[in-house]
């Protein structure tokens, strides 16, 4: 008689994307509502994020207090310095360290490791050891937003700087069959685009808020007399910011993917989402659901999912070869 098949260590990969990153909250989700459980998690930036409190085991608290989110609390979390970056992140990593239990990476129920990238030299760097906390701090440090960090003797910035969506980190960590998270397929121009919907900063916080985060969005020259017609006035340096990372993590995770591909890319569709409407998680999860649910019935097929599914895989997605 044949041994019975052993199953492939799964490994789950989130990548990186500012707030669309709460859509792999509803990518878990719908993966462990299947019947699928990662052997390995590992993640960039925001990706980084949400696979550590996955790890840690404390996902479903760290929803509630995602959904929680308003637009005055993004703000008592950026306590602003000109050294370094925008945000120096130590409110909201110590929020963190308060609120959720700060684990060595070595004794996470899940193995995980995160992706940042090494300033001085350019190296991509793997953190799998130390605090929990620590690694994060050190993977979310997106440049211009977030102060560097030191860490291990090395000043370290994002890692979406470097790779993305960390495939061959869940390789090295020993998967055998790698889901990956996208969230930059559908984002290329969207910063540029003005036409924002009445109440897409999200609900009612306070006038204080919006107001704040209209500013914050706003060049210098919106207060100055017009010099260019309308549809040729320049966007807000945060949206030119925004607008090239955005092709730089397109890109790289085109050229990355294409070298290391995945087996299954779930792809949410997050254009409508900006660099910071980490406020507006719900409509992250939610389609972080959608589309990781879209790509169950080829799960089934691979044998992860105990469930048979049946249509087509609308949120499953090849790994693109274009560079």
């Amino acid at each position: 008689m044949n041994p019975p098949r052993r199953k492939p260590r799964i490994g789950l990969v989130l990548g990186s994307g500012s707030a669309r990153g709460w859509a792999h909250i509803g990518v878990i989700q719908a993966l462990e509502h299947a019947g699928i459980r990662p052997d390995i998690v590992c993640g960039t930036s925001i990706g980084a994020l949400v696979a550590a409190a996955y790890s840690v085991g404390e996902l479903e608290r760290f929803e509630k207090w995602v959904l929680g989110l308003g637009i005055k609390d993004v703000i008592s979390f950026m306590d602003l310095r000109l050294n370094g970056g925008m945000l120096k992140g130590e409110r909201l990593m110590e929020f963190f360290r308060r609120n959720f239990i700060d684990y060595p990476v070595e004794d996470l129920k899940i193995p995980f490791g995160a992706v940042a990238t090494a300033l001085h030299t350019g190296n991509e760097i793997w953190l799998r050891s130390g605090s929990t906390v620590d690694v994060v701090r050190a993977s979310i440090a997106l440049p211009g937003l977030f102060s560097p960090v030191w860490h291990d003797g090395q000043l370290l910035v994002d890692g979406g700087l470097v790779n993305p969506v960390p495939v061959s980190l869940a390789r090295a960590m020993g998967a055998e069959l790698v889901i990956a998270v996208d969230l930059n397929s559908d984002i290329l121009g969207r910063h540029l685009n003005r036409n924002v919907q009445p109440g897409a900063t999200g609900g009612a916080t306070g006038s204080m808020g919006r107001e704040w985060m209209q500013k914050l969005q706003q060049n210098i020259s919106a207060f100055l007399p017009e010099q260019l017609p309308s549809d040729q006035r320049l966007p807000s340096m945060l949206d030119v910011v925004a607008a090239s990372l955005n092709i730089m993590q397109v890109r790289l995770t085109r050229s990355r993917m294409a070298g290391e591909p995945p087996d299954i890319v779930i792809s949410p569709r997050l254009a409508h989402l900006g660099l910071l409407d980490f406020h507006r998680a719900k409509v992250a999860i939610d389609e972080g659901r959608r589309a990781a649910e879209g790509c169950i019935p080829s799960l089934v097929e691979l044998g992860l999912a105990p469930s048979p599914g049946a249509g087509a895989p609308p949120g499953l997605t090849p790994p693109s070869m274009n560079s």
